[in-house]
């Protein structure tokens, strides 16, 4: 293979339409998507011989810890530094996720997701306990377990691949029970528990997730969210018990 047939979806801003473009790139061995994006940036070239504006994307670690290079792939959602050129299909077709407003070209807005975390309080609050000691230990099951959940970098992958993240609906996403239940089980984080839960009970919330599981089989990190769900859900039932009982 001399060299790569790559479509990019293409928009010059949040208002315009999309459109596609056609680039030809040679190939290398061992090649991530952020290379062939770099190559047609050097060269920014299309297939029919005329110069274009460099395809805009983003992107910021390089190893799959940031989050900014999420995109669709050959029709799936995932990032472009840990996929191989060498893994997928000709022709490369690239497109930013449609779930987030489009920047320009394959650049994204993810604030929604952050938005979310500020909702529901997905911190662990220090404020006049830092200087009081060290705190309870947490049990070594509870740590591995939060060692699992804190893998997740806000992606953005598991909203694209929820069907019921759309238009039509204001579910905050299947990322957020993970960021509950990690905060939940932290010693400290574990008194504002009935409150992150009480947080997502609301519109948009738990309420909102058809349990799909698309969003455990695209994980970029395996995180086990759908077992983060069932533990949400069980966690909201008891928030409603002691609020109705008093």
């Amino acid at each position: 293979m001399e060299n790569l047939q790559v479509t990019v979806q293409r928009q010059d801003n949040p208002e315009s339409n999309p459109y596609e473009e056609e680039f030809v790139v040679p190939y290398r061995p061992n090649m991530n998507i952020i290379s062939v994006l770099m190559m047609i940036r050097r060269n920014p070239v299309n297939k029919q011989g005329k110069h274009t504006a460099p395809v805009q994307w983003d992107m910021n670690c390089l190893e799959e810890v940031c989050g900014a290079c999420s995109m669709i792939i050959n029709d799936r959602p995932r990032q472009a530094c840990s996929t191989l050129v060498d893994r997928l299909e000709q022709p490369i077709r690239l497109k930013p996720m449609e779930t987030f407003l489009v920047i320009r070209d394959l650049v994204i807005e993810r604030q929604r997701m952050f938005d979310a975390l500020k909702r529901v309080k997905a911190w662990i609050p220090i404020d006049g306990t830092y200087d009081i000691g060290s705190g309870p230990r947490m049990a070594e099951t509870k740590r591995q377990w939060g060692y699992e959940l804190s893998k997740c970098f806000t992606c953005g992958v598991c909203l694209e691949a929820c069907p019921n993240v759309n238009d039509s609906s204001d579910f905050l996403g299947p990322f957020v029970f993970a960021q509950i239940d990690l905060k939940n089980i932290h010693p400290t984080g574990e008194m504002q528990k009935g409150e992150r839960v009480k947080s997502f009970m609301g519109d948009g919330g738990l309420g909102s997730c058809g349990n799909s599981q698309n969003c455990v089989q695209v994980c970029p990190k395996g995180i086990p969210l759908t077992t983060s769900i069932a533990k949400i859900n069980r966690e909201a039932t008891k928030q409603a018990f002691k609020e109705f009982f008093g």
